[in-house]
């Protein structure tokens, strides 16, 4: 009974779960838009992608605190102290905010043009290594270039929106003067979505941007040439990639580093390498590629960096060739490297990817809004001053008359109301004019407020006219371009080399070639051991129930052809697998090489020079004789197919390089020699071969190689043939096969 109740219970509890289950199917849809889909748009939005203004949120609170601190005309406060004053509008941990401002730190380096002047160590970009002191000890302030970022940033340029507890007020973009989203790099991770912006010159940005501004058909590549990284490496120009870049928005840019060849010293100093790498991430390699022999013409390598900036020194061995390095190092490392470009931006909170001449029109419509709020502003408070002069001008027609009215009110509380009466003005205008001090009622203040009035009236229409016409706001923006190019704008930092001028070496890998011995099991196990290691030990480790199937002496550079059960054939160089010695187990080849579960590898076959012929024996009494040289490729390919014929169970190979003596076992007990003579050699890898040994319902046994003497009279010249019936079979001894 207890046992039927339980079983009982089990099957409810069961069902709970599976009703559970479904429920948790069917809502999966509704969990993923109420909780994952509010996250991703918070990273996009709020977090990873910077908007037209040049700054990701993080950044932008930062700087605007730096701003409210009082910092762009100050001296240096601590680091601390300004990260402490940012988590007011950044609600993340210090360690974050340290490192955002760190990374625009004119001491790390990053930026072409730096928005913080920092003091003390805030690392490197090149240095992975080299990490930052705390915030504690390093001291910063604004750039000047931040005088640009800010401008009239307190004459409403912008909206400003409170922080994250409502309680202070931040911008939520920077009116910056230039197009600050093109000229410092910014790279950013969203969710489903990321964004990597290249840097470019001030200069040659603001030009560029200017000419757009005057003529929407302007050729941008006439004066936006390329692209102008921080650290000075080498642009490997492409006009195609370069031109892809500007339309699309997306692409990749060639860098190379950049060293000299000091001949007296016989040394490489690298002292320019691509932003997307640094100097220990290249030091690694080099040295994980002279370990692994593929570069042998150095002697040593150090990191010298220091105050004169980054550098790594290469001492080259006697004799050794400078430029076949740089090109080996070209190649095999990060010192040329692709910066992939993807313009992801945030326009009015929407990510759009935009070409080059899309996103300075973006920008020139942001700061024609700007400049257009500026304007507002300034109207509104010279309409305001220009209000309260025209009544003070009222008062000063009759000087007099305002003074009896201010002497004979009896209350001061109705000094206000008998000024509005007495001349026909608001109670703005008869607060202005009771607060004068009667010092002020002269004839040259008189004189001085009236032209003030003709001065105000003047400028409100000039700016009513540019305010309404976006052509002169243009001109406005245009005028300030051409200042903050001629007062920030530098050289390029990156040389820019064609890429018809590179001329690309072919470097072959070069192998060590030194004497082996290659042991190859039956098991598909292979030992490469160098003849000294031979001699110390000869006794082989194996696997249980394997054994040593073929024994090779060769060197070290040679080809390896492995052939399988299901009819392909691996190839690798004999460097591929490591020296070992006869007390280990060595290297499983179908690991090795990646061959399919289950692959046996039947034979092995070294060469240098691909010359001589390969026997297929098969089943059926067939003989395959192929020209090795079947088996070469130009390409450097691992495998091939069809290596043999699928026709008739594989027996046995023999790889020959001149003509021999075999013989043929048949299940029938006949016995067939022959000289392989006989066997025409074909070109094509899978033909099923040439009828040797008649077979009609048995089966080839097993092939040797033979003595013509021993077996002389069971040669036969003409094929195919029956062989000849012998009740004493020979057996064959284990052969050893030479490359």
């Amino acid at each position: 009974m207890k046992n039927k109740n339980t079983k009982s219970n089990i099957k409810k509890i069961r069902g709970v779960i599976n009703h559970a289950g479904q429920e948790r199917r069917e809502n999966i849809t509704k969990v993923i838009e109420s909780n994952y889909m509010p996250y991703a748009m918070s990273v996009i939005m709020s977090r990873a992608i910077p908007e037209i203004d040049g700054f990701k949120p993080s950044q932008r609170k930062l700087l605007y605190t730096m701003y409210k601190m009082g910092l762009l005309d100050s001296q240096r406060t601590k680091s601390a102290n300004i990260v402490g004053q940012t988590m007011k509008l950044n609600p993340h941990g210090d360690a974050a905010i340290y490192d955002t401002m760190a990374r625009m730190s004119r001491g790390y380096g990053a930026l072409p043009h730096p928005y913080v002047d920092s003091k003390g160590n805030f690392g490197k970009f090149y240095s992975r290594d080299m990490t930052k002191a705390a915030s504690r000890y390093t001291e910063a302030k604004l750039e000047n270039i931040c005088k640009e970022i800010f401008k009239d940033i307190d004459k409403n340029t912008v909206e400003f929106v409170f922080n994250y507890d409502n309680t202070i007020l931040e911008p939520s973009l920077l009116p910056t003067a230039y197009p600050s989203v093109l000229v410092n790099s910014i790279s950013g991770i969203a969710v489903g979505m990321a964004s990597s912006i290249c840097p470019f010159n001030l200069k040659e940005l603001c030009k560029t941007t200017i000419k757009l501004i005057q003529n929407q058909n302007h050729d941008i590549f006439s004066t936006l040439i390329a692209p102008d990284f921080p650290g000075g490496a080498e642009i490997i120009y492409d006009k195609e990639k370069i031109k892809k870049i500007y339309k699309t928005g997306r692409g990749g840019i060639t860098l190379r580093g950049r060293y000299i060849y000091d001949k007296n010293l016989n040394c490489i100093d690298i002292t320019n390498i691509p932003p997307t790498t640094t100097g220990e991430i290249i030091i690694e390699k080099i040295a994980d590629l002279i370990k692994q022999n593929k570069i042998t013409e150095i002697s040593d390598i150090r990191d010298e960096t220091g105050l004169d900036g980054f550098k790594i020194t290469i001492d080259l061995k006697r004799g050794a060739n400078p430029n076949k390095l740089i090109s080996k190092l070209f190649k095999f490392t990060s010192m040329q490297d692709n910066f992939n470009c993807n313009f992801n931006i945030l326009i009015n909170g929407k990510p759009k990817v935009m070409p080059i001449k899309e996103i300075l029109n973006e920008w020139v419509n942001f700061r024609v809004s700007c400049v257009k709020r500026r304007i507002q502003f300034d109207l509104q408070k010279k309409s305001d001053k220009l209000h309260l002069l025209l009544g003070l001008e009222k008062i000063l027609l009759d000087i007099d008359k305002a003074i009896k009215i201010i002497r004979e009110t009896k209350e001061e509380s109705l000094v206000i109301p008998n000024l509005i009466q007495g001349f026909n003005i608001d109670k703005i205008q008869a607060e202005f004019i009771a607060e004068i001090k009667l010092r002020n009622l002269n004839k040259e203040y008189i004189i001085k407020k009236i032209n003030e009035i003709k001065n105000l009236k003047s400028e409100i229409e000039n700016l009513k006219f540019i305010f309404e016409n976006e052509i002169e706001i243009k001109k406005i923006i245009c005028s300030e371009l051409e200042e903050i190019a001629k007062k920030y704008g530098k050289k390029r930092i990156c040389p820019i080399i064609d890429k018809k001028d590179i001329k690309d070496e072919k470097i072959e890998e070069e192998i060590p070639d030194y004497p082996v011995t290659i042991f190859f099991t039956k098991e598909g196990y292979l030992k490469k051991i160098t003849p000294q290691s031979l001699r110390m030990s000869s006794e082989h480790k194996l696997k249980n129930g394997d054994e040593i199937a073929q024994q090779i002496e060769t060197t070290n550079n040679c080809d390896l052809l492995f052939f399988t059960d299901l009819f392909n054939v691996y190839k690798a160089k004999a460097s591929v697998f490591k020296d070992t010695k006869a007390s280990v187990m060595g290297d499983f080849v179908c690991a090795t090489l990646g061959g399919e579960e289950n692959e046996k590898f039947l034979f092995m076959l070294a060469t240098k020079n691909y010359t001589g012929f390969l026997l297929f024996f098969f089943e059926n009494g067939k003989v395959a004789k192929i020209n090795l040289k079947s088996y070469y490729t130009k390409l450097n390919r691992r495998k091939l197919i069809n290596a043999y014929s699928s026709e008739s169970k594989l027996i046995k190979i023999f790889y020959i390089k001149k003509e021999q003596n075999f013989v043929i076992y048949s299940t029938s007990g006949k016995i067939l020699a022959f000289n392989s003579s006989v066997l025409s050699a074909k070109s094509r890898k899978n033909t099923p071969g040439i009828t040797v040994m008649k077979q009609n319902k048995y089966k080839v046994s097993s092939v040797e190689i033979c003595d013509e003497i021993k077996f002389k009279k069971y040669f036969s010249e003409k094929i195919p043939s029956s062989g000849q019936k012998n009740l004493k079979l020979i057996t064959g001894k284990q052969l050893k096969f030479d490359a």
